[in-house]
């Protein structure tokens, strides 16, 4: 054999394993996670089984995520960003962190107002694919439900020395903060976040599950948390989770106005992504009616998707078994208020 031909075998045996190379490495999908939930594992596996594609995941919290990701820069592995804020995502998006992709599937199934906006060329940056309300709860033996049933009435001065809510630096209430600034504007937020910390039971501490068990305890007797916290605890069997569903009430505040605040779970694909594709494949199955369903019945979040029907006992009995009105600002704008919502918080004194 020919010198030439050795060397036309050998160069055709070495593009043929380099592209060997490349179909193994699309089977592959590098996601980074700041869902903190352990039920979440068998959406991975559920999505390796349909497609073959494997998922390599670092786990954080938000921040540590994005800052990683910044870190990192253009040689980050990073093929999509799960979140759970809409305050970061929005964050997110303003530091380049994401790149919007356009999906037929995606935008059919998941409303515009839990989306960011298109880009210039019709990409979408981040998605919603599951949501929490900003909820109510009172103690039934203190409180009357009519006397909490909006956001506003936390100011009210009937209901002085009666709020425990955590940090008002924390994203969720930076979002729901966001949210009711969009609705009353600047001045009137500023003075209801005064209310607020003059209703205050207590400084804020702890997370939401802590307000919660502070309602049922007579430390406080409202306050403000997460739908799903509360789910969670009516689904326990626990002898001391059974005694505070017993103690506490729910509202859907302002369902005669513009609706309860919702926030976000959701995902979007990395701004330097290697595997594009499959990162939109696996954003579209988190979408999919049975990936919706179980973030309803493991996490006890609402779907996203529309038309998306669910079973979970404990969502049902929060809700009485109806629908109920949820806001419709887009939800990137909650974020875009962050800013001027945390410098309010510094004025007023709220920790």
């Amino acid at each position: 054999m020919s010198l030439r031909h050795k060397s036309l075998l050998l160069a055709c045996a070495l593009f043929a394993a380099a592209g060997s190379a490349t179909a193994q490495e699309e089977k592959v999908l590098n996601l980074y996670s700041a869902r903190h939930y352990a039920t979440d594992e068998a959406l991975y596996d559920g999505f390796t089984k349909t497609t073959g594609i494997k998922i390599n995941r670092v786990d954080s919290d938000d921040a540590g995520i994005m800052a990683r990701l910044k870190a990192e820069g253009a040689s980050s592995p990073a093929d999509v960003i799960l979140l759970v804020d809409a305050a970061r995502f929005y964050r997110g998006e303003v530091e380049g962190l994401f790149q919007p992709v356009r999906s037929k599937v995606l935008e059919d199934v998941i409303p515009a107002n839990l989306r960011a906006k298109p880009a210039a060329d019709g990409g979408i940056a981040w998605f919603g694919l599951s949501t929490r309300a900003r909820v109510i709860v009172y103690n039934k033996a203190k409180v009357k439900p009519e006397d909490v049933d909006t956001y506003e009435e936390l100011a009210d001065p009937k209901n002085r020395d009666k709020l425990c809510i955590r940090s008002g630096s924390h994203p969720y209430n930076l979002s729901l903060f966001g949210a009711v600034m969009e609705h009353m504007g600047e001045e009137r937020t500023q003075a209801w976040l005064k209310g607020m910390v003059d209703n205050m039971a207590r400084w804020p501490k702890g997370g939401d599950t802590d307000q919660i068990k502070a309602v049922a305890t007579g430390e406080c007797e409202i306050a403000v948390t997460n739908s799903y916290y509360l789910a969670r605890i009516m689904r326990s069997d626990k002898a001391d989770d059974k005694a505070i569903v017993q103690k506490v009430g729910v509202v859907f505040p302002n369902q005669d106005s513009w609706g309860t605040h919702l926030n976000i779970a959701g995902g979007g694909v990395a701004r330097h992504a290697k595997h594009k594709d499959n990162a939109v494949r696996f954003l579209e199955y988190l979408a999919s009616p049975e990936a919706q369903n179980y973030f309803a019945n493991a996490n006890n979040e609402w779907p996203a998707a529309r038309g998306v029907e669910f079973d979970n006992p404990a969502l049902k009995a929060i809700t009485g078994g109806k629908p109920f009105k949820s806001e419709t600002i887009p939800i990137g704008a909650v974020g875009a208020n962050q800013v001027k919502v945390q410098q309010m918080l510094d004025r007023v004194g709220f920790r």
